[in-house]
């Protein structure tokens, strides 16, 4: 019986995991249950506060999802909390939860390093969307000015050396075709946005060399381009500076 928990718990920390830090349980568990629907084989824990956060040490977190709270970004309260969180997992990447669609505020979380700030006025698909551009490495927020599930658009960043000007990325495509990358399609991107060759992708994310092909070509297809390069390229067109998108 004890053999069956500690292989568990090993299964578990190994699995790529999100955590979901949300004081109110309705929506900390309906946010946990869509994600566990997206994202098969991943694990996610989900927490009141950053109270019980050393609970997951050891585990194999990739994003964090933070309510905001009512909380300003220069708040302390808020800022502890990131601080907790980054000097726990200094490799994954984190999300704001927000009641507000403020722009100032989005573009502050970004200027933060915050990856991804997802509102409760988005649509569901755009929101599951963003969430996977995320865990592919880009960095998400809606754009404040179309709000409509039929015209809504994103503002997506690719991730880049630390020292390299944040570029913001204005994607036209259909969100549904952003939203309709599976979870280990969104894994494969990820990979593919550090520069890693197939045999590298497949040894990461134990597949094999077919799988990672089969995947890049789903890829490639949904954005509508020829190879790998354009993958990366894809993501990137339309690129503007920040303040250009501030002042839109």
């Amino acid at each position: 019986m004890s053999i069956n928990s500690d292989t568990k718990r090993r299964k578990a920390r190994n699995a790529p995991t999100v955590i979901v830090i949300e004081q109110h349980t309705l929506a900390r568990t309906t946010i946990v249950r869509l994600l566990e629907h997206e994202l098969a084989g991943w694990d996610f824990i989900d927490m009141v506060s950053i109270e019980t956060l050393d609970s997951a040490l050891g585990m194999d977190v990739r994003l964090i999802a933070l309510d905001l709270a009512g909380r300003t970004l220069d708040s302390t309260s808020l800022n502890d909390d990131l601080d907790a969180i980054r000097e726990r997992f200094p490799e994954a990447s984190i999300a704001l939860l927000s009641n507000t669609d403020d722009t100032f505020v989005a573009s502050q979380a970004l200027e933060m390093g915050i990856r991804g700030y997802f509102t409760t006025s988005i649509p569901l698909d755009v929101a599951l969307a963003g969430m996977r551009l995320v865990l592919a490495g880009g960095v998400f927020y809606p754009h404040p000015l179309v709000a409509s599930p039929s015209r809504s658009r994103a503002i997506i960043a690719p991730s880049g050396p630390a020292d390299e000007p944040r570029k913001v990325i204005s994607v036209n495509t259909d969100y549904l075709t952003i939203a309709d990358f599976t979870p280990r399609e969104a894994d494969v991107l990820a990979e593919l946005q550090c520069g890693h060759p197939n045999k590298v992708i497949a040894g990461k994310l134990n597949l094999s060399g077919h799988t990672v092909k089969m995947h890049l070509q789903h890829i490639m297809r949904k954005l509508q381009v020829q190879n790998r390069t354009e993958v990366v390229a894809r993501l990137g067109q339309r690129a503007m500076a920040d303040q250009d998108v501030r002042a839109n």
